[in-house]
């Protein structure tokens, strides 16, 4: 069977194990499954984490594949579909499509029956990727497996279009409550309305405007957004509370504290400002050299990663990480998601090339 169909034929195959978020741990048995009939040295690392290939650190630099297996919930494209170009169904862009590129890579290691590497690979899959960080499998797998810390680098194979993304920006959720008075809305003026102190608020949020920030020569910009906003007791009374929901993306050189207390200066002489979550951005890496090997294996575009993904988790055990992944972005959590059988056949020859230059 050609590279190709091996990869297109896995990536259908993953995508038809359901994996939505909480619920992965069939795939997680699965594809281990999969990597111990083929040889490979995998264990099952707790928590719906499997690692493969980092049992014992040799002298080469270890460099540690990294992907989850979760989806966002299905949208009536489970089970999935294969066309001539395409592999079609939920997750198959994020990032099933890059699970079987690591899987085949782990495989065909082992079917060659030798190593032509001068790179350590290693694999780690996890679960809750799609959650709050909060919840998020990769930080306790980082604690229990010290080995996995002292990693050279860190590819994230969230989806790129095979491009590499490097850094990603912070991202705040805050609960925004606007607080009033009821009563009659025939007299409004014994009253406050809450939702008139919401508007105001929210009208001086818009002001802010996207703030371009520039990291080796990478641009991230910087936004904030009221995304939700609910409020009302009835027709005739007014409210005398407001609720909005505030999302952040901040820059790869502020602190998780320092972006809650920026947000907190903007939002809180309107109402009070309750912070939900707050996962933190992640430094550009492109300086480490195997990240310019790979930049070089592929001849890769180099792009800021203008979302958050798990290299700042990464980054927070102190080592470095870039993305790097064939999905498309634009297919990320659409109805008719898909990923290109030449993208998934790109991303797999641009790593072994990366491991055995």
């Amino acid at each position: 069977m050609s590279l190709a169909e091996r990869l297109a034929a896995r990536t259908l195959e993953l995508v038809d194990h359901p994996s939505e978020s909480r619920d992965e741990a069939a795939l997680a048995a699965h594809v281990l499954g999969v990597l111990r009939a083929g040889g490979v040295d995998a264990r099952d690392a707790g928590d719906t984490c499997v690692l493969a290939g980092v049992s014992a650190r040799g002298e080469r630099p270890l460099v540690l594949l990294a992907g989850h297996f979760d989806t966002v919930p299905a949208q009536g494209n489970r089970p999935g579909r294969r066309d001539a170009d395409a592999v079609h169904g939920l997750g198959a862009a994020d990032m099933k499509g890059a699970l079987a590129v690591m899987v085949e890579l782990a495989l065909a290691r082992v079917r060659v029956g030798g190593d032509r590497s001068q790179i350590d690979l290693g694999y780690v899959f996890f679960g809750r990727e799609e959650l709050a960080v909060t919840e998020s499998a990769l930080a306790g797998l980082l604690e229990r497996e010290a080995g996995l810390r002292g990693a050279d680098l860190v590819v994230v194979m969230e989806p790129t279009a095979n491009a590499l993304h490097a850094g990603c920006l912070g991202n705040v959720n805050a609960t925004w409550t606007f607080h009033g008075r009821s009563g009659h809305s025939a007299r409004p003026w014994l009253a406050e309305n809450a939702i008139h102190r919401a508007a105001a608020g929210i009208h001086a949020l818009a002001q802010v405007p996207p703030a371009p920030r520039d990291f080796d020569g990478l641009r991230f910009t910087e936004v904030v957004s009221v995304t939700r906003i609910a409020g009302g007791i009835a027709a005739n009374v007014i409210p005398d509370e407001a609720v909005a929901h505030v999302n952040y993306r901040y820059a790869p050189d502020r602190t998780p504290a320092q972006a809650e207390a920026w947000l907190r200066e903007l939002c809180e002489p309107y109402g009070t400002l309750t912070i939900d979550g707050n996962a933190p951005s992640a430094p550009v890496a492109t300086a480490n050299p195997l990240a310019q090997r790979l930049i070089g294996a592929g001849d890769l575009a180099v792009e800021a990663k203008q979302a958050w993904t798990p290299v700042a988790e990464f980054a927070v055990a102190g080592i470095d990480a870039v993305n790097f992944g064939p999905g498309d972005p634009a297919q990320a959590h659409t109805r008719d998601e898909h990923v290109g059988v030449d993208a998934l056949v790109r991303c797999y020859e641009t790593i072994e090339a990366f491991a055995c230059a």
